[in-house]
């Protein structure tokens, strides 16, 4: 990490403290799934519906819902004043974000990336393009932001994975997994497809920002290595950082602030 990256994480955390950004909870809905979906839209203070505002997308964990970051990291609320960017906390079950080929009530990856989108950028000022839409979320989330980005790049410019379980294929009995894509013995091809570490083939190097994070102690670590690895190994531009820490919200309450700048930085990059 560089120092000037360092810096500016202090600075924001010091100014932070000062500032608090609106919280409303919202229902939108999935024609694919036919039901109503809640989600968190945090708003930066003065918004204002004539100006364009950047959107962060941030996905949950497994167990967890759409009130699961505001309520478990307060902090995130001060990025969107930090940043002036909406930041929308989805919901995704337990569904891992993909379109279940075992089971057509989980068709979170349509939700997310065409659904949601379309309905934040029909009822909130948005940047509505790919340089002003970032994606990101722990754990189980972690994997499905950069699923969805992988696979809609014409959606997403930036993608962040903190904690994220990049390769589900160690986790074959864990996570409700066997529910979303069949036991790994009778539909290996549904595991290979849809575990993210085999997806970075489909990127062209550049075309988006990453950011990963990951905790020394957390289990998903040696796959995010490997993540990373493969990452170098295929020339794909990417930020990379670990620190001490474990799979907890103690550890994703630092992350999301060099979360939040990396994102703020892609999109200033973005619109200049």
């Amino acid at each position: 990490m560089n120092r000037h990256f360092f810096a500016c994480i202090i600075f924001y955390l010091l100014v932070g403290r000062c500032m608090a950004a609106g919280v409303e909870t919202v229902d939108t809905y999935s024609a694919s799934m036919k039901k109503t979906i809640k989600a968190t839209i945090i708003k930066p203070t003065g918004y204002n519906s004539k100006k364009k505002y950047p959107v962060l997308y941030l996905l949950h964990g497994f167990g967890n819902n759409y009130t699961s970051w505001p309520a478990r990291a307060p902090e995130v609320v001060k990025q969107a004043d930090l940043f002036n960017m909406l930041i929308v906390c989805a919901d995704g079950e337990n569904s891992w974000y993909f379109d279940s080929p075992v089971d057509s009530a989980y068709r979170y990856e349509t939700y997310i990336a065409k659904e949601l989108v379309g309905w934040v950028d029909s009822h909130y000022s948005t940047i509505a393009q790919k340089s002003g839409r970032g994606i990101s979320g722990n754990s189980m989330g972690g994997h499905g932001a950069l699923y969805i980005a992988f696979k809609h790049p014409d959606v997403f410019g930036a993608a962040g994975s903190l904690s994220g379980g990049v390769d589900i294929r160690p986790f074959s009995n864990k996570f409700e997994l066997p529910n979303r894509l069949g036991t790994i013995a009778e539909h290996p091809q549904n595991w290979e497809q849809n575990t993210v570490i085999n997806m970075i083939d489909m990127l062209k190097p550049g075309a988006l920002a990453i950011f990963i994070d990951c905790g020394t102690d957390d289990f998903f670590l040696k796959a995010n290595e490997a993540f990373h690895a493969k990452l170098l190994e295929k020339k794909i531009p990417h930020t990379y950082m670990t620190r001490e820490g474990d799979h907890s919200w103690d550890y994703w309450k630092v992350s999301i602030y060099y979360l939040a700048l990396f994102m703020s930085r892609y999109f200033s990059k973005a619109s200049s």
